[in-house]
């Protein structure tokens, strides 16, 4: 009897220093990042039969589990993968929309002080002191063209710079989810899946949750304890102990258009959340507009300012100049969609001679090839089309088209073309217009006096020249500051949404997971009670022991 209370009471004494032991490392770990909740399973030893009946032998520890569940934790990865989409463009679009909207960087003040001094002109066209400030604000909005267009130029950069750091962090974490899949594999294979290397799967669901807040992922795990990671479009990240490997490569024709790869294959256009996607539809569905609407306000305002200078005549009885110089860009950001893969596709601007049906991006289409390539061009920015245009007829929207490789031209190859691209960026007044003399606000020769180009000029800040005759340039800035505004508030609405869902998320995989220091100093008592009663029990068996030893004796 001695020998069977002192087995249970060994056992009992095993199995709660074994209890005190997890519940210490789960208060130790309460800061954790990622850490699981652990408890012992404790399993009755095997009875034994007595003659009389069956006795119990006493407690086992058989196993430390987790406290896991994989249905939670794939809703709060998709939840971050979620957040952290909306979270990215919101950051970006908020940048964009403080420097367009705001009153000092802005293009409104820039532009109300150019036509304020061209009408001071028209009321004065003798004034030299009134020419003088028409040529400083000419440029003054030239120069915010510019710097506008710089400061796109600088997101763009801040884009490529988070797609660099997140694509080399999402490399870094598959890599290491692919050494813990071998080392959760070799500890799993040691008792035949009877107990999990616990502490090694909480570091691989905390890379998982750390890869999915930077792109969209499927988890799928694996019979050998390993977890297959794929992207949304099924193409593997990590399998076994393999990771693949994310790398960016600037576009054919834009190298500073980055593209996603996964082992070479571009997987750009099949992202679909994550840190990664926020930045490139921030990137596609603004920037780009943007940029290209910004260029288009550019180029409407110069040519047609040059249209009615140059038709005018200065102090001096000279023709007068062209007032803004576009320069001639080259390279122009085009995306084809070709049947020859060996055929390499450019644009230049060419300036075109009207604003009114000019788009900020066109659609071209190949409908004929022989003798010459017919197009068929569609304006994005009202849908309009064009068709059966020729070479020469593409420059009437700004560009045309140049084709090098070995590759030939087909009939249904398409091309998506922004012409007005680099238009801010290049914007200028013309260095041949050097003295305040040489501005052509007078109609006739021999008539300094004369007003009428200057109003003319003046006239043109409220004319209705662009996108079809419908607006003028000043609404075509406030269309883009509306566009820019409604979907930085868009961003801000779902943001706020995704960020309730994330907190439930986490809070609901916290609940399940996270270490409560109430619960666990509770359940320190009750073990330190349960092992103190073995420990009791331990002693009575050695008092009874030593009690049949006299006996014996």
């Amino acid at each position: 009897m001695a020998i069977g209370i002192l087995g249970s009471a060994l056992s009992g004494l095993a199995a709660f220093q074994r209890s005190l032991e997890v519940t210490s490392n789960n208060i130790s770990n309460v800061n954790t990042e990622g850490y699981s909740r652990q408890r012992v399973e404790l399993q009755t030893s095997p009875e034994q039969f007595v003659g009389h009946g069956y006795l119990g032998s006493g407690v086992n520890a058989t196993n430390i589990k987790r406290s896991y569940d994989e249905f939670v934790n794939t809703q709060q990865r998709s939840s971050a993968t979620a957040f952290n989409d909306v979270d990215s463009f919101y950051l970006l679009s908020t940048q964009m929309d403080n420097l367009i909207a705001n009153e000092s960087t802005g293009l409104s003040p820039a532009m109300k002080s150019f036509f304020n001094a061209v009408n001071d002109v028209a009321n004065d066209p003798t004034s030299i002191p009134a020419r003088q400030v028409m040529l400083s604000e000419g440029d003054a909005i030239a120069r915010q063209f510019n710097t506008m267009s710089n400061r796109f130029d600088d997101l763009r950069q801040q884009v490529n710079s988070n797609l660099d750091t997140s694509v080399k962090e999402v490399n870094s974490f598959t890599k290491s989810i692919a050494d813990l899949n071998r080392r959760i594999m070799d500890a799993v294979g040691k008792t035949s899946g009877q107990q999990l290397p616990n502490e090694l799967m909480d570091q691989r669901d905390l890379l998982l949750s750390k890869v999915a807040e930077k792109m969209d992922i499927s988890v799928v795990p694996q019979p050998d304890g390993s977890f297959s990671i794929f992207t949304q479009q099924g193409q593997p990240l990590v399998l076994g102990t393999n990771a693949s490997s994310l790398s960016l490569q600037g576009a054919a024709n834009d190298p500073s258009h980055l593209l996603v790869k996964l082992n070479g294959e571009d997987i750009t256009g099949n992202l679909t959340g994550g840190e990664i996607y926020g930045n490139l539809r921030f990137r596609d569905e603004m920037l780009d507009s943007a940029q290209n609407q910004l260029g288009l306000l550019a180029t409407g305002l110069a040519i047609e300012f040059n249209k009615v200078h140059q038709d005018g005549y200065d102090l001096n009885d000279n023709p007068g100049l062209k007032f803004f110089d576009l320069g001639s860009p080259t390279n122009l950001p085009v995306v084809s969609n070709v049947q020859d893969s060996n055929l390499t596709v450019t644009a230049d601007f060419v300036a075109p001679t009207a604003a009114v049906n000019l788009g900020a991006s066109y659609r071209v289409e190949v409908t004929g090839v022989a003798p010459n390539n017919v197009y068929t061009l569609t304006n994005l920015s009202d849908n309009s089309i064009a068709a059966g245009l020729s070479d020469a007829g593409l420059a009437a929207f700004g560009f045309n088209l140049n084709f090098s490789g070995a590759g030939s031209v087909n009939i249904g190859d398409s091309f998506k073309v922004s012409p007005f691209f680099k238009a801010a960026e290049s914007i200028k007044i013309n260095p041949a217009i050097s003295t305040p003399g040489q501005i052509a606000a007078a109609g006739a020769k021999n008539q300094p006096g004369d007003n009428s180009k200057a109003l003319e000029l003046a006239g043109l800040e409220s004319l209705n020249l662009m996108f079809g005759g419908k607006s003028s340039f000043t609404q075509v800035y406030g269309q883009l500051v509306s566009d820019v505004g409604s979907k930085t508030h868009n961003a801000s609405v779902s943001r706020s949404a995704q960020k309730v869902l994330l907190d439930q998320a986490t809070q609901a995989r916290e609940d399940l997971v996270g270490v409560n220091l109430d619960e666990e100093a509770a359940n320190l008592i009750k073990f330190q009670n349960s092992y103190q009663a073995a420990a009791k029990a331990v002693s009575v068996a050695n008092a009874l022991f030593d009690s049949l030893l006299g006996v014996i004796r």
